[in-house]
């Protein structure tokens, strides 16, 4: 008598069978698509600035072989600025945009460092990712409000960002007075942090 219901069990497991297979495809569908879908921008850092030791520093050990990559931008008073005309400084090359939370806590920190380094043949180049932020009118007044006095390159392309590698911001690149990348740093910095980075850097 038993043997009657086997079709109907074996119809009941095959339906089963199919539902728990389909939910399965679909759940994978949507993680897939969920982790396919790209930024349009880079990556926002931590807001909090990095502890010293937690940066890779190039060492005795590791001489310092790579040099920074020259370019041309426009300040946002109108002037051309080539990198390479500043060897002779260290140069401290910082990519940031103006809806970045980290980027804003770090530019007072910047400015008090540049006041304060701005005649020891150390400069700042502050390159605003123009191509993704809310435009020229905009960096602007972030400018004017932050008080800063350092220069603003806009990178309005892209171009330069992109050669640098920028997918998380802030970035900042600390270049030797001939050009080479001392250190990377990515993440907010504090004036402690810029101190210790430059007084590391060999005479």
């Amino acid at each position: 008598m038993f043997t009657k219901y086997i079709p109907v069990i074996i119809i009941g497991l095959l339906v089963i069978y199919v539902v728990i297979d389909f939910t399965s495809d679909n759940n994978t569908t949507e993680e897939t698509s969920g982790g396919s879908i790209l930024n349009n921008g880079p990556d926002i850092a931590d807001d909090k600035s990095l502890d010293i030791n937690e940066v890779t520093k190039k060492t005795p050990e590791s001489p310092i072989i790579e040099y920074a990559t020259d370019f041309e931008l426009a300040s946002l008073d109108g002037n051309q600025i080539k990198l390479s005309d500043l060897k002779g400084k260290i140069v401290i090359l910082n990519f940031w945009a103006t809806w970045c939370p980290p980027c804003k806590a770090e530019m007072p920190h910047l400015q008090n460092f540049y006041e304060d380094h701005k005649n020891n043949d150390i400069e700042i180049l502050a390159v605003n990712l123009t191509n993704l932020d809310d435009g020229e009118e905009v960096v602007k007044s972030f400018v004017t409000d932050y008080g800063l006095t350092f220069p603003v390159l806009l990178d309005t392309e892209g171009d330069v960002g992109m050669t640098y590698e920028t997918f998380t911001i802030p970035t900042s690149y600390i270049l030797d007075q001939e050009g080479r990348i001392f250190q990377k740093v990515v993440g907010p910095m504090d004036e402690q942090m810029l101190n210790d980075i430059i007084n590391a850097i060999p005479k």
